[in-house]
Formats: structure tokens, sequence, C-alpha cells
């Protein structure tokens, strides 16, 4: 199903598609549009919330642009991704990263001993030699013994030209400190292939310009009942709920409407403690797969056959008929649902 479903698109898209091999089969008629809903937790990227991948975000960003005062235009003025409503400070991150400094460099090492604790800085790295060949430095030298200014040159130097690099440096090199080129190489790009040794130099803290709200103040000041749009996203789902239902005003009913049903669709589900600012990477399988239930659930589509992968697994009871009932919700809108599970709740 999703083989011939993606031969429509043009060859490019189908290049940036999963390949799936022609099945060993006599014929198939009748076939209609299969997804499957498996466990893998959500990949996303650090911009991706618990708000964005359920389109609950967008929601809340339509009713702030109808009702929040004072008002501070459309719908996109309140996203963390547009660059003019964003936090400076953490580019509408929420957090923002660090090097420590005592994790990434062995002070009782030189440079030629491996004293930059990471991968291609170290002995036989290429990037070690952007230091090395410098000219800036005494390569058998101990970091312990450097003066305050060679440190500082080592680890903060802007983009500058050596005055007296060795005969191996690039002629067009620049040479730049490790902390800002490991944060423009490695730390400020998605998915980079050095996320664990990152991890063991790297401080995660809340940005300190807008508490992880990821905004800016001008769009915080837009407030419904005395609640920015950030204060809704950091309730948890029943709070949310509740402060939803509260707002009685027909020019945004349409609006409410959807919120509702599909805040109610993670409290069937058994997500209702979650918040909309919880990034979907600190999801567990078994959440991004319920997740996942819930945006179906609220999709138009029809005449589409839903596949999932034992549902059941690790929940309560309780949860388990959540999920029973959103099953016949997607069986209702004229879909099929096809699953394996063990539990005979299911």
């Amino acid at each position: 199903s999703q083989r011939l479903l993606n031969e429509t698109y043009s060859s490019y898209v189908q290049n940036l598609l999963p390949r799936y091999k022609k099945p060993l089969v006599d014929s198939i008629s009748n076939l209609p549009v299969s997804l499957v809903v498996d466990q893998k937790r959500i990949r996303g990227n650090s911009r991706s919330t618990v708000g964005t991948v359920t389109d609950i975000y967008s929601d809340l960003r339509l009713l702030y642009s109808r009702l929040a005062k004072p008002f501070i235009g459309y719908s996109m003025k309140y996203s963390f991704n547009n660059p003019e409503c964003m936090c400076q400070n953490c580019q509408g991150l929420g957090v923002v990263k660090s090097i420590d400094i005592a994790r990434l460099i062995d002070f009782d090492k030189s440079l030629q001993e491996g004293a930059i604790q990471f991968p291609t800085f170290q002995n036989g790295g290429w990037r070690l030699t952007r230091y090395t060949e410098s000219g800036f430095f005494d390569n058998n030298k101990k970091i312990s013994d450097y003066s305050a200014h060679e440190l500082d040159l080592l680890l903060n130097s802007p983009k500058i030209k050596p005055n007296n690099p060795s005969a191996n440096w690039h002629k067009t090199a620049k040479y730049f400190g490790v902390i800002p080129r490991i944060m423009e190489s490695f730390v400020n790009v998605e998915d980079s292939k050095y996320k664990k040794d990152l991890e063991k130099i790297l401080i995660t803290t809340t940005c300190p310009v807008c508490q992880g709200a990821r905004l800016n103040n001008d769009v915080l000041r837009a407030k419904i009942k005395s609640q920015s749009i950030a204060d809704c996203c950091d309730m948890d789902i029943n709070d949310l709920l509740g402060f939803i239902k509260d707002l009685e005003d027909e020019t945004v009913e349409a609006i409410t409407h959807e919120l509702v049903a599909k805040l109610k669709s993670l409290r069937i589900v058994g997500l209702d403690y979650l918040k909309l600012n919880q990034p979907t990477s600190t999801l567990s399988g078994g959440e991004s797969q319920r997740i996942k239930m819930v945006k179906y659930l609220n999709s138009s589509l029809a005449d589409v056959i839903y596949i999932f992968d034992e549902p059941s697994v690790g929940l309560h009871p309780h949860d388990i008929k959540g999920i029973t009932r959103i099953f016949r919700g997607i069986k209702e809108k004229g879909n099929s649902v096809l699953f394996v599970d063990h539990d005979p709740d299911m």
C-alpha cells in the first residue's frame, strides 16, 4: 500500500521516502491506503513538542490571535519558530546550552597529548591541526601552564588569521576558538553524529531571558484571562482543558470546540499528565504511539487502514479502555483498524 502510494509522487519526493519491495503475491485488489502506527519514539528536532506534533499549539495560536489583549497580530506571531517572535537569547528553544570546560579540557595534558577531549580534536584528528599548526601555542605545554591570554585564545577566540602559522597551515584558513567551533559545528545543528560525545561536555539550562517560554516579551504580554500562550503550554492537559472550556465567546467557538476535542483525546488515552511544551524527544515509545493515535482520531481522513503494533503494552487497564474508545472513533469515521495485541481487554 505504501509502495503504491509513494509511486504517485514526483521522482524527487520518492527519493526522500522509504523504499518498499514489491510483495511476493499473485494479486491484490481493493487495497486502501494503510498507515502503520508503531511504538517507535517520535523523531523530532529540538523545536518539536507535544503541542506542535498534535497540532494543538496551532489551534492555541489561532485562539490567541483572536482573543488575546493587547492584539499583536495573527497566529504566526505566537510561533516560537518565527524569528521575529522567538526569544532571541535561546532562538526559540527555551533552553541554552553551554560547554563545561572542565569536561572538555584535560588541563594536565598538552595539545599534542590530547587535551581537547572531543572527537577529531585529539591526536590524529584533523581539527587538532587547526590549533597545533596555528603558531599560537607550544604544543607540548600542559594547558594548566597556559597564561590567561593563551587559555582565552585557545577556548574563546573569534575567527582570526594567524600571523605566524606553520608551513602545514592552510593558506585561506582562519583560526577559531575551540568552544565557538564546537558550538557552530556540532551544537547548533540538528542530528549531530557526535550526540553522545556532546552529552558529556554540555550543560543545558533553562533560558534566563524567557524562562523557558521560547517567545519574546512582546508576545508574552498578550494574554487571555491573565494567561499567556506560554502559560497555557505549561499547564497539564486537564488544567488547560478547564481553561479552554471557561472561554465563553461565540466568535471562537469553532476553535475552542477543536481544542476541547483534541485535549479530551489525550485524556482518553491516559496522557493528561503531559504538557504541551514537553519536547517530543522525551516521550517513551508507548507515549509516542498514543500521541499518534490521538492525531489520527482527529484527522479528517476516511477509508484508511490503521495498523497498530501492541498498543496496550505497559498500560493501566483504565487506559486500555481509552484506547479501545479511540479505535472505535477511528472506525466510526469510515476507517478500518487492524492491531496485534495480547491483552484480552483489547
